[in-house]
């Protein structure tokens, strides 16, 4: 088995719901990179008898345990007394690190309490602390090992992504990487696309490279491919193998996917707008500006998308977009919505949304009821879509309307570039 490491969050603020927990995420995306495996994640609150028992769980399952918080000066900063407990030993006063910190607050009035930072377990080695006034640690267990480091997030990502990141990789004894890269996928349901992409699992077993499924109800589906790679060209050699398996899953699933790793349909759209030369504008009612913000979220957007009209009310629609009389949610509404968008917008393309987001009826229609105009101003009359979006939250509803919206443009501009 692989060199591997835990990761052990700590503070009753992470149980307590109060601070949400980004720190383990981040050292476990530096763990992969360095090859270091990492299979469990936990986190304990301020209690020294179960943090001293998650941690000796910890080092029974792995060959290294990093501890994140509890390092401050107050009453709840625990770490160190649980550590020495694990090693069996006692604290001691560390002058070097004690003079350090004297040197620090140098000028300033501050509790006795800030110098039980410089207690370290006997036998443990500080980490300096460049950014805080934390040291963290560096805790041998036999012939394992515990790392503390604090919970601000800047102090710890200063220690793990330098000195225990490098300390891990030499216990390791291995040069090694682990990568993933996710193909988003639009327009298919989870199941279909494990499903279509069922053949290359299958392919893949016994093999470095694994495939997993992860759903966003409102975002579609993302499939990782994650491959772990060894020796001294292990980056090069595992990005190859990225690039591999992504063409085939892409033979496999087609149009349907549509952006890479962060990549948002906003971006994907820009970027189709951009090569083909043309500037979208939108007309929008139950999503009231969602889309909108989502494409000038992107970075030179004023180059693709002319504006929007937020028609969220019958009278913006019948007088600004040439709504006729009769319902507002239906075909022909959103038909003469993109078509009014398209002329006064100045717009190539136009995409409206019109639908009933909830909690009520609107015009005899369901909650979740969308249609969707697509006008082109070199084209015949707009075409509409019609969805029932499933889930009856009124915000997943817009939110899932604004992706849906979106993804039709990008397959319309998908179509006129092939």
């Amino acid at each position: 088995m692989a060199f591997n490491c835990e990761v052990l969050a700590i503070g009753s603020e992470l149980l307590l719901g109060q601070v949400v927990d980004t720190n383990s995420s981040w050292i476990g995306a530096r763990l992969a990179e360095a090859g270091i495996d990492c299979y469990y994640q936990a986190k304990v609150g301020d209690n020294q008898a179960r943090i001293v028992a998650a941690v000796r769980q910890g080092l029974d399952r792995a060959d290294a345990v990093i501890c994140c918080g509890g390092l401050g000066p107050t009453q709840d900063d625990i770490t160190r007394e649980a550590l020495a407990e694990v090693m069996g030993v006692p604290l001691r006063r560390d002058a070097a690190l004690e003079a350090g910190l004297r040197e620090r607050f140098k000028g300033r009035e501050v509790p006795e309490t800030n110098y039980r930072q410089a207690d370290v377990p006997e036998g443990a080695r500080p980490i300096t602390a460049l950014t805080g006034t934390a040291p963290g640690l560096v805790c041998p267990v036999g012939a394992k090992v515990v790392y503390a480091v604090p919970g601000v997030p800047a102090e710890m990502r200063e220690m793990v992504g330098g000195p225990v990141v490098d300390d891990l990789v030499g216990r390791s004894g291995e040069k090694a990487t682990v990568r993933s890269r996710f193909l988003r996928v639009w327009g298919m349901p989870e199941s279909k696309v494990a499903e279509v992409v069922a053949p290359r699992v299958t392919a893949l077993e016994g093999t470095a490279t694994t495939i997993a499924f992860l759903a966003n109800i409102s975002e579609g589906v993302r499939v990782r491919i994650t491959t772990r790679a060894t020796g001294p060209e292990a980056g090069a050699l595992a990005l190859a193998a990225l690039d591999a398996e992504e063409a085939e899953l892409r033979a496999l699933l087609g149009g349907f996917v549509g952006g890479v790793d962060d990549e948002g349909l906003e971006v994907v759209v820009g970027r189709l707008l951009q090569r083909s030369g043309l500037r979208l504008g939108l007309a929008e009612s139950l999503t009231g500006g969602m889309v909108a913000a989502r494409l000038t979220s992107v970075p030179g957007a004023s180059r693709w998308f002319t504006g929007a009209v937020v028609s969220y009310s019958d009278a913006v629609k019948r007088d600004r977009l040439g709504v006729g009389p009769g319902p507002v949610v239906s075909e022909d509404a959103a038909r003469r919505m993109a078509a009014g968008a398209l002329e006064a917008l100045g717009a190539d393309i136009a995409l409206s949304l019109t639908g009933v987001a909830g909690p009520e009826l609107q015009d005899g229609q369901p909650v979740g009821t969308v249609y969707f105009g697509l006008a082109t101003k070199d084209g015949p009359e707009p075409e509409v879509h019609h969805a029932l979006l499933s889930g009856g939250n009124r915000q997943l509803v817009r939110e899932r309307a604004a992706t849906q919206g979106l993804d039709l443009v990008r397959r319309l501009l998908t179509e006129r570039l092939s």
